[in-house]
């Protein structure tokens, strides 16, 4: 039986999407890293147009906007509309971006009208991924470019790693998830994201890994920092999930064993942890 998809459009635009929102500047500060490697990869150029999958609120988007110019365009789209608002309040007047609500995986989009299909961290989350490039593929001209992040391994990402790891012997364990089941980490197998990416039609998959040290939490000191990060563990991701039933006493003693594992990482006004990526690009082929 096929696992449910967890994250569903009602979920981002209900609680997940207002945490994210509320979350905004230090979630968009802990991938700016991510996103500048992926902006780099796509090398967008003046004049180019850009489909930007899974916009979020619109970092990524503005960051190619940027690069592409008046004479260029750039369309972000994302499923949840509390983040497609943020969005649209963040975009300076006269920048070309436009953003819209909608499932880039089946939303009706003008065919052979990108240069460019981006993500940062937005397309591990389609039920039928292959069918979902296949069906962005259409919109991208001929010859046109992809490059996305996604994140690696679990176990590699120490803002999942080192919080679910704390709350071993608080939290009664679960089944593990299916690792090709939606979610932040579906495309972690570097064989599979090729897989996906070829069946979809499209020729020149490359995938590297990128690493980085990334600002998780942030405060005017130290103690303030980890109490940041322990909150937003608590409200966005796989561990407000797990925690989403639990009574306060448990949730009370999870809160105190990630805070202690996040006193153990580096940094002063933000806690320092280590990230784990993959730099994926392809293109679409020429005829």
């Amino acid at each position: 039986m096929a696992e449910k998809n967890v994250y569903q459009v009602a979920d981002w635009n209900g609680q997940s999407g207002e945490r994210w929102v509320a979350h905004q500047v230090r979630l968009d500060a802990m991938m700016a890293v991510f996103g500048q490697a992926a902006i780099e990869a796509a090398a967008p150029a003046t004049g180019e147009r850009v489909l930007d999958v899974g916009c979020g609120a619109g970092a990524s988007s503005l960051d190619l906007a940027a690069r592409v110019g008046a004479g260029g365009h750039v369309l972000g789209v994302d499923i949840s509309e509390p983040l497609i608002g943020r969005a649209r309040a963040l975009a300076p007047q006269d920048t070309p971006v436009l953003f819209q609500v909608a499932d880039a995986s089946s939303t009706e989009l003008p065919e052979g009208a990108f240069d460019i299909l981006f993500s940062r961290f937005g397309v591990m989350f389609f039920d039928d991924p292959t069918g979902a490039f296949a069906h962005m593929r259409r919109a991208l001209k001929p010859g046109g470019r992809v490059a996305f992040v996604c994140w690696r391994g679990m176990i590699e990402n120490d803002w999942v790693r080192l919080p679910i790891g704390a709350i071993k012997g608080i939290v009664p364990p679960t089944a593990p998830p299916d690792p090709e089941a939606p979610g932040p980490f579906s495309f972690g197998d570097r064989g599979r994201v090729a897989r996906i990416l070829t069946a979809a039609g499209f020729t020149d998959v490359a995938i590297a890994p990128f690493d980085a040290s990334i600002p998780f939490g942030e405060g005017g000191t130290r103690e303030a920092a980890i109490d940041d990060a322990v909150e937003m563990t608590l409200e966005v991701g796989p561990l407000s999930r797990a925690l989403a039933d639990q009574p306060d006493d448990i949730r009370a003693r999870a809160s105190a064993a990630v805070r202690a594992a996040f006193a153990g990482c580096p940094g002063e006004r933000s806690v320092m942890i280590d990230g784990a990526a993959w730099i994926v690009t392809a293109r679409n082929p020429a005829s």
